[in-house]
């Protein structure tokens, strides 16, 4: 155990202070304690690791060599330990704002329009888990999160923001010459990157095939990725037809990385909530950021 392993504090610091001065009377001084109280806290420090980290003369002190290894090591803790109590003290004092979602909506939605967020709300500490794990999105510190589903998640309010709209998409450099002529024997012979997540909701190409009663076999479905901002990534340097989600690839579209080579889509009953738990409590952060995150979408207002 570290507690059986490391010494006390006060002693630590009374050793800083001392091997920083080279003196334990300005040590005291600096500390509020006696030269005396310092002496006593060095002895017991020494005695504890059972090694002797001062030469005493009359007038002066000198560290001995292990001493001074021990000095680099000590001082550079507390000064971690110092400032990591401040970074602390400094959230806990600043307004923060702890939002759960999942890693493509972070990706391609959130992150983009963080500039956008801030200038809405200057002087917040934002915070952002982003996990494709549904417990940690809704873990105790997450005050609001965007979540893929139904709408229904237990001891939680909901608000849909937009509905599941999934399409092709593709690199304009991935060759789709012949969609328009015939987009059914295209799609079927065209690298189709798959997303194999254990989402269990999340549409997959056999979905989005057979929403359009196509159950023929896919000539190339041989790549398949467990990260969608892979998916997407991987499209976008030419490897493939991906399927995209509405809102998280229409930035990639507007600034042509994305096009969709033909027009078909799929709507489904799911789609994106902004959710927390019934029992938060509603400060003015989270309405603030509730009520720019529904404008964004175009949310009028709440169900009742």
């Amino acid at each position: 155990m570290l507690k059986q392993r490391l010494p006390p504090l006060d002693p630590l610091i009374a050793f800083e202070a001392a091997a920083r001065l080279l003196s334990f009377t300005r040590a005291g001084n600096e500390l509020h304690l006696s030269q005396a109280a310092i002496s006593q806290q060095i002895r017991g420090l020494e005695d504890s690791l059972q090694v002797k980290l001062f030469t005493r003369s009359h007038r002066s002190v000198q560290l001995t060599n292990e001493g001074r290894e021990y000095q680099h090591t000590v001082a550079a803790i507390l000064k971690q330990l110092a400032g990591a109590t401040m970074d602390i003290q400094n959230v806990e004092i600043a307004q923060q704002l702890v939002i759960g979602c999942d890693q493509s909506f972070a990706t391609f939605w959130l992150i983009p329009r963080l500039q956008q967020l801030n200038l809405h709300m200057p002087g917040i500490t934002l915070r952002i888990i982003a996990s494709d794990d549904i417990k940690e999105n809704l873990g105790g510190e997450v005050q609001l999160s965007i979540l893929h589903g139904d709408g229904n998640w237990p001891g939680c309010h909901a608000v849909r923001l937009f509905d599941e709209e999934v399409f092709p998409v593709c690199s304009p450099d991935y060759d789709h010459r012949l969609e328009q002529d015939d987009w059914i024997s295209w799609l079927l012979q065209a690298q189709l990157i798959d997303l194999a997540d254990s989402q269990w909701n999340w549409m997959n190409w056999r979905l989005w095939l057979g929403d359009s009663d196509i159950d023929e076999p896919l000539g190339n479905r041989n790549l398949q990725i467990n990260s969608y901002p892979l998916v997407i990534d991987a499209a976008c340097k030419g490897h493939g037809v991906a399927l995209g989600w509405r809102y998280l690839v229409d930035d990639l579209i507007t600034q042509g990385r994305l096009l969709r080579p033909i027009e078909q889509s799929m709507i489904t009953d799911l789609g994106y909530y902004l959710v927390h738990r019934d029992n938060l409590q509603i400060d003015e952060i989270v309405t603030r950021f509730k009520t720019w995150l529904m404008q964004q979408f175009d949310v009028t207002s709440e169900p009742a």
